[in-house]
């Protein structure tokens, strides 16, 4: 898991900490990033070992957007052809719950993929924004759709179409981000909470996870139903009974995942 070029790996107590490594470009996502950031997602998704992810770009920057440079000169077929939604895909598609970490800007792409993890903390001085109008383009990883499903038709067309930054406190006041806390707290708050969460049933937690997004483009009744079937196959599990008995026997519940 070391292997990375412009990534950086750490595990602590079942929970697979990723800090973006590319300091000189503040984070930008540039191609091979991406591509690195699809295979570590793919690995994670199947580590056992693993019961949830923290993605952070560090104390400074989290990841101030795509690599600029690389517009000058490309074509409609050139972006067409390195499918990029497949990199994207990858995090999607991940059963672990992902707790972003933003400090600093997180803009255009770099807002993107904190909108991909299913919670996030910010830093009270970090910046979001998706900048992309004012370079006569607009967001292409889901700024405008994730938005839309976060926060509501009017502000998101209000960011997307100005450009304008917003702070985390107002982020958060949006329902954008999950909590805000002092700069040099963001990550180990983070890597608590992921551990937290690392302790429960990865069975349970990964049921949430599933239900909640499926559910939100779903009809009420349809993800009543597909809620209340998850809740019942939950009561096959060992760790279910495990949870039952740690909760009458007044001790630490020992979930294996099975």
């Amino acid at each position: 898991m070391n292997s990375y070029k412009v990534l950086k790996i750490a595990l602590h107590n079942d929970v697979a900490v990723i800090e973006l490594n590319r300091p000189e470009a503040r984070n930008a996502l540039n191609l091979e990033l991406r591509q690195e950031l699809s295979a570590i997602f793919q690995s994670l998704s199947t580590n056992a070992a693993v019961r949830a992810i923290v993605i952070t770009g560090g104390d400074k920057v989290f990841a101030a957007g795509a690599d600029i440079k690389d517009f000058t000169t490309a074509s409609t077929v050139q972006m067409y052809l390195r499918h990029t939604e497949h990199y994207w895909q990858s995090i999607i598609d991940c059963p672990k719950p992902i707790i972003a970490a933003v400090n600093g800007y997180a803009l255009g792409g770099g807002c993107e993929l904190a909108m991909h993890a299913d919670i996030i903390v910010a830093g009270r001085s970090a910046q979001f924004g998706q900048p992309e109008v004012k370079l006569g383009l607009m967001p292409g990883a889901g700024g405008t759709q994730r938005l839309l499903r976060a926060i509501g038709k009017f502000k998101t067309m209000q960011l997307v179409l100005t450009g304008q930054l917003f702070s985390a406190e107002a982020a958060e006041r949006m329902g954008l981000v999950s909590e805000v806390v002092e700069d040099d707290q963001t990550i180990q708050h983070a890597i608590a909470m992921a551990e937290r969460i690392a302790a429960f049933s990865p069975i349970a937690v990964q049921q949430i996870k599933e239900v909640t997004q499926l559910g939100q483009d779903l009809p009420l009744q349809g993800a009543l139903a597909l809620e209340r079937k998850a809740f019942q196959i939950l009561f096959d599990t060992q760790d279910q009974k495990e949870g039952v008995n740690a909760f009458f026997e007044k001790r630490t519940a020992q979930y294996r995942g099975e």
